[in-house]
């Protein structure tokens, strides 16, 4: 996961946190059914990332946020135990990272330190569920087979991201937003604010 914008712990995304990571996990492992080894050197919607490091990333996330309701924190580096996940085929860790997390944010935990900043769990588990998402309709790309997120899933997450993703966090996280028509849904919106083309064309 990355860095949020300590300021944006006062305005919490109203206990749906945990429950929007649940449907964003839920999303991702239906996008890595369609994913095969053959595909891992495939380009994604993350600009220079192929399907491999795409899945090793967000592997990461997944971790971080086991983490975080296991032990109230995130680790801004990488964990010691966590270098023999780098030889595991990366759609194993990803779906054994998600299915672990699935179910675990159900009562969320108190305040969750991040890099020394006490953060509301809510918060996390918000943030969380974007990147998840939006990284489970990258795979769903990367491997040939699109799925649009979810319309009440894009509709929540939208509410939420320009409290999580602001312009303070957005750099290194999420390319600057692309231009939509008026008439795009939810989920075209949620992409396209999140820094990818909704047609899905390769960063």
């Amino acid at each position: 996961m990355g860095s949020v914008d300590t300021a944006a712990s006062t305005r919490p995304p109203e206990g749906r946190g945990p429950a929007l990571l649940e449907e964003a996990i839920g999303y991702a492992l239906r996008a890595l059914e369609d994913v095969t080894p053959a595909a891992l050197g495939r380009p994604t919607p993350c600009r220079g990332w192929d399907l491999e490091t795409l899945l090793r990333h967000t592997g990461e996330s997944l971790a971080a946020l086991l983490e975080a309701v296991d032990t109230g924190r995130v680790r801004l580096v990488p964990r010691p135990e966590a270098g023999p996940e780098e030889g595991k085929e990366p759609i194993a860790v990803f779906r054994e990272g998600a299915e672990r997390l699935l179910g675990a944010w159900t009562e969320a935990p108190g305040p969750v330190t991040v890099g020394g900043s006490a953060l509301c769990a809510d918060l996390v588990a918000g943030t969380g569920a974007i990147e998840i998402a939006v990284h489970g309709w990258d795979v769903a790309q990367a491997a040939g087979r699109p799925r649009p997120v979810p319309p009440a899933l894009a509709g929540a997450l939208l509410e939420l991201a320009p409290t999580l993703v602001s312009g303070a966090t957005r750099h290194g996280l999420f390319a600057p937003p692309v231009p939509v028509p008026g008439t795009a849904g939810a989920g075209e919106r949620l992409l396209a604010y999140l820094g990818r083309d909704p047609a899905g064309r390769p960063g």
